[in-house]
């Protein structure tokens, strides 16, 4: 959807999230009767499609990436679908409030796009039986609720094979969201690449207790650099990191998005997320009435994630390396967390031979060998 085709920029009142839509569609008819295996939408009508964003659709990371695979749903639909989105909207009631709208304003499909939406979007969805609602990075689904997220893991892994060859302090600093099971999972996958070309490289985590806060991710930033990191990733989702990786001269790595604009020394490469063909596929199944609520955990292969294109300065043997692990993890001859594993405490975690199943993956709660410090509890 083209910026220059929406209506409507509405403020919701007391909050600081931004509706917005666009021209066509007026009905409001949430909870129409639907017959199992039969598509909500009558004919010839659009699908109404809605999402929920948790930062700014400019943050070039995370949301920045959702908002990319919404409008390359539009486009590969051709009309068949018209999508509403909301964006910073926060965990919590907030969610709820929002996501119960876009039901009310008549989406048949709803995206809510953090692991904090899952249970708000499990509760609205026990009220619209006759809605579709997919959840990014959660684990509860119901019979209207899927879960969707990539296999992030795998590029995690392939930048961090980059950072321990490029690094010469051997000490990575990793800026960190919340200390949940999806981070930490990206922290241990990130040095397990590094660890597989420099055991003697360590990673610091300084954590930031929030998904987007540029100015809190530059401290943390600045903070792992006083440490001694000569190298930068994050989990979080603004580009303050690699900006200020450009401006000490250090290396860095993005995340969610190519953040190459920002930093044209430092950014090695990003971990990437690519969710148009997901969103595209989806919408598609709710029009044709194949919809069903399952756990979409997608990687390279299947063109979820990736990695992008790397900066020159990394040495050519390093990038044949990589890739060459790349399409390991394409052809499922390779794993991020193959055995042996240990935490960072020695205790083995995976044995020589196995992999660390997935069940397991979500809900890691520990470090892997190689990470120093403690994981802290989520501030409330």
């Amino acid at each position: 959807m083209d910026r220059r085709r929406f209506i409507k920029y509405a403020s919701l009142t007391g909050a600081g999230f931004t509706f917005v839509a666009c021209s066509g569609d007026k009905s409001n008819n949430p909870q129409g009767e639907v017959s199992p295996g039969t598509s909500p939408v009558a004919a010839n009508e659009p699908l109404k499609v809605g999402f929920v964003y948790v930062g700014p659709v400019g943050d070039f990371g995370w949301t920045y990436a959702h908002d990319l695979g919404r409008r390359e749903m539009e486009a590969n639909l051709h009309g068949r679908v018209r999508s509403t989105f909301v964006e910073n909207v926060n965990e919590g009631a907030d969610a709820e409030r929002i996501i119960r709208q876009l039901a009310l304003d008549g989406n048949k499909l709803i995206f809510t796009t953090s692991f904090g939406y899952m249970n708000p979007t499990i509760k609205v969805a026990k009220d619209f039986p006759h809605v579709y609602f997919e959840n990014c990075t959660g684990y509860k689904r119901a019979t209207n609720v899927g879960t969707y997220l990539g296999r992030f893991e795998e590029p995690r892994y392939l930048t961090g094979m980059i950072a321990g060859k490029m690094t010469k302090s051997n000490i990575i600093g990793f800026v960190g969201a919340y200390p949940i099971p999806e981070v930490i999972r990206g922290i241990n996958s990130f040095t397990q690449g590094l660890r597989a070309v420099n055991p003697k490289a360590k990673v610091k985590v300084v954590w930031v207790q929030s998904w987007y806060d540029p100015a809190k991710e530059r401290e943390a930033a600045q903070a792992l650099i006083n440490l001694g990191a000569d190298v930068l990733t994050q989990h979080t989702d603004s580009a303050a990191v690699v900006q200020l990786a450009e401006e000490k001269g250090i290396f860095a790595f993005g995340y969610n998005t190519d953040m190459s604009r920002f930093g044209a020394k430092a950014h090695l490469t990003s971990a990437i997320n690519k969710w148009g063909k997901f969103y595209t596929d989806k919408a598609l199944s709710v029009i044709n009435g194949t919809w069903k609520a399952e756990d979409v955990w997608l990687g390279i292969g299947q063109g979820m994630v990736d990695i992008s294109p790397i900066n020159p300065v990394v040495p050519q043997d390093v990038q044949q390396l990589v890739m060459a692990k790349r399409e390991e993890f394409i052809k499922g001859t390779a794993h991020p967390f193959a055995g042996p594993v240990k935490d960072q405490k020695g205790g083995v975690r995976v044995q020589k031979g196995k992999v660390l199943q997935d069940k397991e993956q979500l809900a890691m709660n520990w470090y892997v060998e190689g990470v120093e410090g403690s994981i802290p509890k989520a501030e409330s």
